[in-house]
């Protein structure tokens, strides 16, 4: 979904058209997992903003390994991107396209160049976490060039590619009175979420066919495609310590107690056997680690317990393919957000949060155990505890302890019920959860 001339534009593409309307523009860095549409939308974003495209895959291309390779005089790397795609390059209208660009690591170093000595060429990048993280040696520009993370499709986002577009935007209006009356179309779009997720692929292929047994298949392909990856870039030493940590996530999240264990990932296991696992999986955007603080101060960061944290999927479709979660659970009333202790709905909370711009993320225990929530969150100017109740139980004794012991301005409790604001509480619904960034 990319429209510029639109009313409505989803937001994993408003960054990305700011980046034409800059004079002193940095190149742009667009990071995410795999598979998660990043090379269509900059293909998508250069055919609707620019008059030519200039689209080069360093993936085995000798060529540019040998351009890059000798000095980076950006006179010089432009005149041999000419003779590489044939034509001259007109620098005020025209995108030029780096794909796969950690193959080439002094190609991320020639950007720095380019914002110094040629900032009238508009470049876009794109390169796995992963892959960039593993150059040793290479020098980064730092402060040379923007980045814009790309996560899958947040629930409204799916909306609107599954033809819900004007209910994604009612979400955007929060107009909760017309919301509520249309609750059942936004609670089945959800168990279609939980089950689809995010991943362009599959969303698309739903939208299309409407086969839940196509992306299912989908699914194990990008899930075989990720752990095919990790013997391609990570080094032979933790290929399989990365398969332990990351096809334990599932029993992690199934827990009542969702904290990582490292005695789950194998008998015995501890923290200094598994860290770098966890490290590179996060870097390269599969995972989301959500530590815990014990406190409720701006900056959370300074509260933060490192040694104690949640692990997260990328994608709540993926995890949901992962524990072989059965179609059949669509129909089963609200069964499907219950499902395997909750952990799909705090997974889909979690995925939905981290697509929100300048929210640090966390979950609160106090020292004893006796009080979790599931998530606080930290936007620079407010502390706000994020209570995930997976049915329409609104208990909330964890969250009351919380808010009385630190009073917080705002306190969420987000499930399945209708949206209601209390005297201490407000009350959103699951499938509005992104509205939290209006708070």
């Amino acid at each position: 979904m990319f429209t510029l001339g639109g009313n409505y534009v989803p937001k994993r593409d408003r960054t990305v058209i700011s980046m034409e309307r800059k004079k002193r523009r940095k190149p742009l860095i667009i990071e995410g997992a795999r598979q998660v549409g990043k090379t269509w939308l900059m293909k998508e974003f250069g055919d609707q903003a620019y008059e030519n495209i200039v689209y080069i895959n360093f993936d085995s291309n000798s060529r540019m390994d040998e351009l890059f390779a000798s000095d980076l005089d950006t006179k010089r790397l432009v005149l041999g991107l000419e003779l590489y795609v044939g034509h001259k390059i007109q620098a005020e209208n025209t995108l030029l396209i780096f794909d796969e660009v950690q193959e080439v690591p002094r190609a991320l170093t020639s950007l720095k160049y380019f914002y110094e000595n040629a900032p009238e060429y508009h470049i876009i990048c794109v390169g796995s976490l992963l892959g960039i993280a593993l150059h040793q040696g290479t020098s980064f520009p730092v402060g040379k060039v923007e980045f814009l993370n790309l996560y899958p499709l947040s629930f409204p986002e799916f909306l609107c590619a599954v033809g819900y577009d004007r209910f994604a935007k009612l979400l955007e209006k929060r107009d909760y009175e017309m919301i509520t009356s249309f609750k059942q179309t936004y609670i089945d779009a959800l168990k279609q979420y939980y089950f689809v997720g995010g991943m362009p692929e599959a969303v698309q292929s739903f939208a299309e066919d409407k086969d839940f047994n196509e992306v299912r298949n989908i699914q194990k392909r990008i899930l075989t495609a990720y752990e095919q990856d990790f013997s391609k870039h990570a080094p032979n030493e933790i290929v399989p310590k990365l398969r332990m940590v990351w096809n334990s996530i599932p029993s992690q999240l199934a827990k009542e107690n969702k904290k990582f264990v490292y005695g789950l990932v194998r008998a015995g296991g501890r923290a200094k056997d598994y860290e770098t696992a966890i490290m590179w999986l996060s870097d390269c955007g599969l995972i989301h680690k959500v530590s815990r603080v014990n406190g409720a101060g701006l900056p959370l960061k300074a509260d933060e317990e490192l040694k104690a944290f949640k692990l997260f999927m990328v994608d709540v479709g993926l995890l949901g393919c992962m524990t072989g979660l059965r179609q059949q659970t669509l129909l089963d009333g609200n069964a499907l957000f219950v499902e395997f202790k909750g952990a799909l709905t705090e997974q889909y909370v979690c995925q939905q949060l981290k697509t929100l711009d300048d929210l640090n993320i966390y979950y609160y225990t106090n020292d004893r155990g006796s009080c979790e929530v599931e998530f606080v969150i930290d936007d620079g100017g407010n502390v706000i505890p994020v209570e995930v109740k997976a049915e329409t139980n609104l208990k909330a004794k964890s969250l009351r302890t919380y808010t009385e012991k630190y009073n917080p301005e705002y306190a969420i409790r987000t499930s399945m019920s209708d949206y209601k604001k209390e005297e201490w509480l407000l009350n959103l619904p699951l499938y509005a959860i992104e509205n939290i960034r209006n708070m």
